[in-house]
């Protein structure tokens, strides 16, 4: 029984938090070695720091975000990383330091900032080293497939797009799709869950389901159906995505987008490849106006006089491989969002040891609650 107690302790009694280092041309994606910075992932460089696992820890900037790094690294100087003092499992650490308030810890310096001592005096729960290896087995098969499905989804997307840039454009999109512009409130629906798709839910790969009566204070399109979603405000031009309410359940979506509806000539999937093929990515881009940042935006009038592929020019086979492209990739999409939900419930719980995780062999976990 006594190899299952839990002890407290600090992170200053596992580890000390190294600082990044300074690093040119890392934008440019050459080198074998991931670069991170205080958000995570930046770019690539020969040569390492280290040779990893390890735990990157935000040391700079209003958000400072926790990272894991698998294999070789380079940390900038925005950021930590984590070496062990003690006999620690590197992803269980990551895991641990997501349920840490990284970002509550202020130095009182004019760019808010992590010191080292503060890191210090975190306290910690620690499981026993086969507990915290569990532990780290049972997020990180979940983390893992959301990174597979993450990966596959992208490469259908690459081949709708790139299927759909086959043919040159021939039509006016306004010949193809109509702007939705119904405003709404979602809770005038009055149903147990409304949908709602939103720029920073796409960006992570998620769908979220906003609860009935949650405090949405802005108005949104109401989806009737599936629609294209294109970004009109920068930096997300010229970013498009599918969306596709589940089932019956009501859907509204941010007014950040030139909400696509397609007229009966186009299915939804195609529209969808269309949009996101280089030429209309170009046509996008060359359509920005105003000043730099959060203000430049494109209309919805002028997205709709894109010349894009006529439908009549795809034969069967183009369009059933983008339509299958395009389902699979929403349904990787989903099952992420599902994972994703999972392992945010799972992961307090597992890591303040109120559900407990035995290694019964090398193979089978059990799970029990304590």
């Amino acid at each position: 029984m006594s190899e299952r107690i839990w002890t407290s302790c600090s992170w200053g009694d596992l580890a000390v938090l190294e600082y990044g280092k300074a690093l040119r041309d890392y934008r440019d994606g050459s080198g074998d070695t991931r670069v991170y910075g205080t958000n995570g992932p930046i770019g690539w460089t020969d040569g390492a720091q280290g040779s990893g696992p390890t735990v990157v820890v935000g040391r700079k900037g209003a958000y400072r975000g926790v990272h894991y790094s698998p294999g070789p690294f380079w940390v900038i100087d925005t950021a930590y990383w984590l070496r062990p003092t003690a006999k620690i499992d590197m992803r269980w650490a990551y895991y641990q330091l997501l349920t840490q308030d990284i970002n509550g810890r202020d130095s009182g310096s004019a760019i808010p900032s992590l010191s080292r001592s503060d890191f210090a005096t975190l306290e910690v729960a620690l499981p026993p080293l086969a507990e915290q290896r569990a532990i780290a087995e049972v997020l990180g098969a979940l983390d893992d497939k959301i990174e597979a499905n993450r990966r596959v989804a992208s490469r259908c997307e690459e081949l709708a797009a790139t299927l759909a840039s086959l043919h040159p454009p021939k039509l006016a999109l306004s010949a193809l799709a109509h702007h939705l512009h119904n405003m709404v409130s979602p809770s005038a629906f009055g149903l147990d869950h409304v949908e709602h798709f939103s720029l920073p839910a796409f960006d992570s790969g998620g769908l979220p389901v906003i609860e009935a009566g949650s405090d949405i204070k802005s108005g949104k399109f109401r989806l009737a159906g599936s629609a294209v979603l294109v970004s009109k405000l920068n930096p997300h031009i010229p970013r498009v995505w599918l969306a596709q309410p589940k089932g019956v359940r009501r859907a509204v979506t941010s007014t950040e987008f030139v909400v696509l509806s397609p007229r009966d000539a186009c299915p939804v999937e195609l529209l969808w490849a269309m949009c996101r093929s280089p030429q209309f990515s170009t046509h996008l881009l060359e359509m920005v106006k105003g000043t730099t940042g959060s203000h430049q935006r494109v209309t919805p009038g002028d997205v709709l006089r894109i010349e894009v592929q006529d439908p009549q020019d795809f034969s069967d086979a183009e369009r059933d491989a983008i339509v299958t492209a395009a389902r699979l990739s929403h349904s990787l999409r989903r099952e992420s969002a599902n994972l994703a939900a999972a392992r945010n419930v799972l992961l307090p719980k597992l890591l303040g040891g109120e559900l407990r995780v035995n290694r019964v062999d090398s193979d089978v976990l059990t799970e029990t609650c304590v």
